[in-house]
């Protein structure tokens, strides 16, 4: 299997582009490392550089633009709109393929202690490869920005690096690396230069004071352009999409006489996340990624089949090879994988029917709660998708915790502490399964008041396979409790099973 990850290294650099060539040229030189996009942004004086490849070398590359931003970059004299506290000012790694979160936080702080051992340079872990809560946040370790930072650092403990002595780069200032999933650099520009209303904009949207959850934003003075911009990151656009961040950008920008003249993306962005947008502004009927011909060719390309085969219609065909997978005489995949399916297909037909009834003039009051309704069951889907796989491997872990040997009494205790921890992830995946479909069950409820009638008999078969998945998961749960030994974890699941079952009430 291919071994890829991203780095989106971030330098306080956006007005000279032969600084800016000589990074990229730097670290384009490493074999195997490939720059996918470079942009620089003059009013916030900063670049970003996208990386991709084998973590090794993607990690030696992310190094040496490190190095290159200390011979060029002096924060002394550097002034831009963006936050920042270091000349090469924020490492993230990101997986792609092959490689987990973990495996990120590995390479990010290897990756952190070269940067001191190599440039002196010291470092801040943020996000997934933090090594203290309150620095998971990017910004509150770049609170007081370089300026700040360089003095507080003297004096107070408590912001002083994970990695290297307690003061900063006398021009480089410090490096901040994490790992993190993907995330979209999302910008909403408007028609007026009066940052304030950014500013407010910005709280109102950004999770930590209350607004949309892997939202964060800034408000932002663009001089050059004689207008003000919410920046704005988000760290899950699966969970919080790109066009709901816009269209309350939007609706708070009227608050204040204002409107939005544009946004853009800064970096490069998934296709799935403008897929999501298309569908939403478009109010597309049954789209599909498939509907789109890039994604067609590659299936293609792939040797995917485009069209059924045999003499089966569509449906049976592509549901076909689960149900022999499921009827092979093999523990997995099971009755936790099954249930999951139940929740996903409940899901889809939730989707069909915010879908179709915000197409029916009758319901044209209802149209931004069936979208929103659409978005929830679309992520909805996805999740309960994936825990068809989770659960498999999850029961799959057991059955390899049991096949350890257990010849002398340090084996035996070995595979018994294995087997345990184990038999908890075999708990907690299908636990997780019918959280989200009692959620599910109870947002089809929802909907049905904003639906349109002749939709009602397509919600209620949801509603009760939603139930049905619920119930399969909580009963995949309760037969791998009674394989656990700690009784303390076992009562805390078992009250949750409780809580659920009464949520779900007689359905």
């Amino acid at each position: 299997m291919k071994r890829l990850i991203e780095c989106v290294p971030n330098f306080s650099e956006g007005r000279d582009a032969a600084k800016v060539d000589a990074l990229v040229a730097v670290m384009s030189a490493v074999p195997g490392v490939y720059v996918l996009d470079r942009e620089m942004d003059a009013d916030h004086n900063r670049c970003v550089i996208t990386l991709a490849g084998e973590p090794e070398a993607v990690a030696e590359a992310a190094l040496r633009g490190v190095g290159k931003a200390l011979e060029l970059i002096d924060l002394t004299k550097h002034t831009g709109a963006h936050p920042r506290v270091g000349a090469t000012d924020v490492v993230p790694f990101i997986p792609v393929e092959g490689v987990t979160i973990e495996d990120c936080v590995a390479l990010a702080r290897r990756v952190g202690k070269e940067i001191w051992s190599r440039y002196r340079i010291p470092v801040y872990f943020y996000e997934a490869a933090a090594t203290r809560p309150d620095r998971t946040n990017l910004e509150n370790i770049r609170r007081g920005q370089f300026e700040g930072l360089r003095e507080e650092v003297k004096r107070n403990h408590d912001r002083q690096p994970d990695v290297g002595e307690p003061k900063l780069h006398p021009t480089a200032g410090a490096t901040v690396v994490g790992a993190r999933k993907f995330l979209i650099a999302y910008n909403v520009n408007l028609n007026t230069a009066d940052v304030g209303i950014a500013n407010k904009i910005a709280k109102a949207i950004r999770h930590s004071s209350g607004g949309l959850r892997y939202v964060k934003s800034m408000g932002v003075e663009l001089k050059a352009r004689s207008l003000a911009q919410v920046s704005i990151n988000l760290t899950d656009f699966e969970q919080t999409p790109m066009h709901r961040v816009y269209e309350m950008v939007k609706r708070e920008a009227q608050r204040y006489g204002a409107a939005p003249v544009g946004s853009e993306i800064v970096g490069l962005v998934p296709k799935k996340a403008l897929e999501m947008a298309a569908d939403y502004f478009l109010q597309l009927e049954n789209f599909s990624p498939a509907q789109v011909l890039e994604n067609r060719l590659a299936a293609a390309l792939s040797g995917a089949p485009l069209e059924p085969a045999g003499k089966e219609g569509k449906f049976a065909t592509l549901v076909r090879p689960f149900l022999n997978a499921v009827a092979e005489p093999t523990a997995t995949p099971g009755g936790g994988s099954v249930s999951a399916l139940a929740a996903a297909l409940a899901a889809a037909l939730g989707q069909m029917v915010a879908g179709l009834s915000r197409k029916k003039k009758a319901q044209a009051a209802h149209i931004e709660a069936l979208s929103a309704a659409l978005d929830a069951m679309r992520r909805a889907a996805e999740e309960m998708a994936q825990a068809i796989d989770h659960d498999a491997a999850a029961y799959d872990a057991v059955l390899a915790a049991f096949r350890l040997p257990q010849g002398d009494a340090e084996e035996t205790r070995q595979r018994e502490a294995a087997v345990q921890e184990a038999m908890r992830g075999a708990a907690v995946v299908p636990l997780g399964v019918a959280e989200g479909a009692v959620t599910l069950h109870e947002r089809l409820g929802q909907l049905e008041t904003i639906s349109a009638a002749s939709m009602r008999s397509d919600l209620k078969v949801a509603r009760l396979l939603a139930a049905a998945g619920a119930r399969g998961a909580m009963e995949n749960v309760e037969i791998n409790l009674d394989s656990l030994s700690d009784a303390a974890y076992v009562a805390q699941l078992r009250g949750k099973l409780a809580a659920l079952r009464e949520r779900l009430g007689g359905a």
